[in-house]
């Protein structure tokens, strides 16, 4: 077991090293850039990012100070004509620019072994610091998802297998096949249009996971306020992801049931629920645990994007999205660093847990 642990940790890093690396080169031939983005805003033409630059140094001040002392005709930067050439060549020391792909990207590889993610372009704190701030929020949705969808999915897959084929199977059938059908993000509009002062009913809160003066309430009144927040954005989140789940753990289920153990169990005088749980359930939910770490990272991460712009909620999703457009690189490779290195440690615990609910895999004997 240490010898497979230790094996696969040792992958990771030339996993990560090669995601940031096809990454690197896929921003280098990517259109703007944090350079053009400056001057794009110098010049008023700036309509793309969603952030304003703040903190970013004394040398991008107004236009004023900028001059126009030399045409930067030619020059490599969109929107740099009528600037000096010397402020531009500050803007690229400023970020880095100044120095060739294969060195910044040495640089990097080299920071992040550290876990030094630098400091955003555009805002003065650091990567690792924005994170911190974002990640409350992605926390509070993904936990209380995953909870949510396994404690309703699992039960209600295990019931529809049992009862395959019945009226109960049917029609929740249905109901989970439109769920499924349902983009999370248009079902979060339908939410609000019904429950957040849309059309209909303001029942709900429409931004943000706390009330103004929250941190004044009464602890029980924190909890209400905290979960009447979180409401509709869970709901929308869950919806997919609970009727791949139900469905999963159902056909799990009856392929088991299926299966000739579990005859030679009901013949041994093995009552139901016995069969069920002492001998189906640990095999049926391989492939659940299996499942596991798509759900987590989309839970956490990718999934929650839309609904927390949606919901204006300030969480990595969102951070993540507003980054890509305002060309914030430090930002975009460390919350890509951050979120493959996490995936990365979820397989490796999914795969323990294999181990742990069928203590026949043995991953030591598997060629790498």
């Amino acid at each position: 077991m240490a010898a497979y642990i230790a094996r696969r940790i040792f992958l990771m890093l030339p996993t990560l090293l090669g995601i940031l690396f096809v990454s690197f080169i896929v921003v280098q031939f990517a259109p703007g850039g944090p350079v053009e983005r400056v001057l794009a805003q110098l010049s008023g033409a700036d309509t793309g990012g969603t952030s304003r630059i703040s903190g970013g140094g004394g040398d991008m001040g107004p236009r004023g100070q900028v001059g126009a002392s030399a045409d930067a005709v030619g020059s490599k930067y969109r929107g740099a004509q009528g600037l000096d050439p010397e402020f531009i060549k500050k803007l690229e020391v400023q970020f880095g620019f100044d120095k060739p792909a294969y060195e910044r990207f040495a640089l990097m590889v080299w920071n992040f072994a550290r876990f030094d993610f630098g400091k955003s372009y555009f805002r003065d704190v650091s990567v690792i610091q924005l994170i911190k701030e974002k990640l409350p929020v992605s926390m509070s949705l993904g936990i209380w998802m995953m909870l949510l969808t396994y404690l309703i999915s699992i039960p209600l897959g295990i019931r529809k297998a049992v009862q395959d084929g019945s009226r109960f199977d049917t029609w929740t059938s249905a109901i989970i096949i439109i769920g499924f059908a349902i983009p999370g993000f248009l079902f979060a509009i339908l939410l609000i249009i019904l429950f957040a002062g849309g059309s209909f009913f303001n029942i709900f809160p429409l931004r943000g996971l706390t009330s103004d003066g929250w941190a004044q309430f009464p602890w029980y009144w924190k909890i209400i306020d905290y979960f009447w927040h979180i409401t509709l954005p869970l709901i929308a989140m869950a919806l997919g992801a609970f009727a791949t789940m139900t469905l999963l753990t159902k056909n799990s289920f009856l392929d088991e049931i299926r299966k000739q153990y579990v005859m030679t169990a009901r013949a041994k005088g093995c009552g139901e629920r016995q069969v069920l749980y002492n001998h189906i359930f640990r095999n049926a939910m391989l492939i659940v645990i299996a499942g596991f770490p798509s759900a987590f990272i989309h839970a956490f991460f990718s999934g929650s994007l839309l609904i927390e712009t949606i919901f204006s909620l300030d969480g990595l999703g969102l951070l993540g999205f507003e980054s890509v457009l305002n060309r914030d690189y430090p930002v975009v490779f460390g919350t890509l660093f951050i979120f493959s290195l996490v995936g990365l440690v979820v397989n490796l615990i999914s795969d323990l847990a294999y181990m742990w609910v069928d203590p026949r895999i043995d991953f030591e004997a598997r060629e790498v």
